[in-house]
């Protein structure tokens, strides 16, 4: 096993947001989530480490409550990305395996990617690895320099590049793999002799090479896995090429999806085929969809839902924390939240699970049986069990738990005043 470095220090002017920019979410999963997500994917990482800096408490808080295998280091004050490699240092000072080193703000890798990479450096016996990316336009990129055997000579960052060094295609893509025995002496020898006056972990190459050490470059398949984020501009371009990934692979699997330049769906959600999906859906976070579902036209599906088959979600119907047994049909203008909903139950066109309580802050559930039938307009106000076979009726509103087969109503009778508008014209 292998352990990470991941690099989450850096403000993120671009952004120009109060919040930390590894922080920033795509299908409300945070960027550095994807990270730490691809490298764990790979089945080959036992301990991850986060370098924190900017709101270093924020971005400490969101790795703690969400990752088992993860710590973040501090890096005070930030003084390049081979000064934060250096603060692991204290942590893995006995440790002879490997350590690949990634950025944060680059959701799109892929743990497939990561896998042929480490595998890579080990087929090598490689000491460093760079991955490399080709770019007919590198500007903003360090460039990958070459020697005359066609191994990794060095990396020069864009402002100490000259012309000729510009005009190399070849960039750095900012993730390595290193024998951690043989090169972490490098971080206590870097210098800060470049534009920027920080110490630069490109700089490893150099020194590396300088003792004869086993340096090679991995060349990146496809382009977009290294994309990283800088703006919201970058954001929402990151999104659609993640969408669109997801998209190609439910199509793939034999899922339909009407209209896939307005559907999203997000990349922890899985669907089985012969799934509908229907225009203008949104699908986010993780949710499992069973076999000949349809969805939508306009359907939030919010997270944390399992839809099992032949459910009908249908147009303006938004679903988050619920399970939905087969055969059940919420066809129009409906909010079911924090449920459980058996199988061939109906939900009338604008019904409401009304399951968060203002005053105490608390969510409560609701739990409707198999074979309920619930009338248009109806409010069920949680907790509350509606039992198998129980009828609502329309516009009722449900605040006790409704027995078996029985015919729950709350609405005043029906008055008709006969001659009421002619009298009062």
């Amino acid at each position: 096993m292998i352990k990470s470095i991941i690099l989450a220090a850096g403000k993120g002017t671009r952004m120009k947001s109060d919040m930390p920019k590894v922080l920033h979410s795509i299908f409300d999963k945070a960027l550095l989530g994807y990270v730490l997500d691809a490298v764990k994917n790979t089945e080959l990482c036992d301990e991850n480490f986060v370098i924190v800096g900017h709101q270093a408490e924020k971005v400490t808080e969101y790795v703690m409550n969400n990752y088992e295998n993860a710590k973040t280091v501090l890096q005070t004050p930030q003084l390049g990305t081979g000064h934060a490699v250096s603060m692991v240092r204290p942590y893995l000072e006995n440790y002879k395996g490997n350590v690949i080193i990634l950025c944060g703000d680059t959701p799109l890798i892929t743990s497939e990617t990561l896998k042929e990479f480490i595998n890579a450096h080990n087929d090598s016996n490689s000491d460093l690895t760079v991955m490399s990316a080709i770019f007919e336009n590198p500007t903003n990129y360090g460039r990958i320099k070459r020697n005359s055997e066609n191994k990794l000579h060095s990396i020069v960052e864009e402002k100490d590049a000259s012309q000729e060094e510009k005009a190399i295609k070849e960039i750095n893509a900012g993730i390595y793999c290193l024998n951690w025995d043989k090169i972490k002496s490098a971080f206590s020898e870097l210098k800060t002799n470049n534009a920027q006056g920080e110490y630069y972990l490109t700089d490893i190459i150099k020194w590396a090479n300088e003792r004869k050490l086993n340096v090679n470059v991995y060349t990146l398949k496809n382009n977009e896995e290294i994309f990283g984020i800088n703006s919201k501009l970058h954001l929402a371009e990151a999104n659609k090429i993640l969408n669109a990934r997801v998209i190609k692979k439910h199509l793939e699997n034999g899922v339909t999806i009407i209209d896939p330049n307005t559907t999203w769906i997000s990349p922890d959600t899985e669907i089985d085929a012969d799934t509908v999906i229907y225009p203008s859906c949104y699908i986010n976070g993780k949710n499992k969809i069973g076999k000949h579902c349809k969805i939508g036209p306009f359907a939030h599906i919010r997270g944390d839902v399992i839809l099992e088959d032949n459910v009908k979600i249908g147009n303006f119907v938004e679903v988050k924390k619920t399970t939905i047994k087969s055969n059940t049909n919420a066809c129009h203008l409906t909010y079911l939240g924090d449920s459980e909903i058996g199988a061939n139950v109906n939900i009338g066109a604008g019904t409401i699970t009304a399951n968060y309580n203002p005053l105490t802050k608390v969510k409560s559930k609701t739990i409707i049986k198999d074979n309920v039938k619930v009338g248009s307009n109806s409010v069920l106000v949680a907790p509350v069990t509606i039992e198998e076979g129980a009828n609502i009726g329309a516009v009722g509103v449900i605040t006790k738990n409704i027995p078996a087969w029985a015919l729950a109503i709350t609405r005043a009778p029906l008055r008709i005043l006969e001659n009421w508008v002619s009298k009062n014209k």
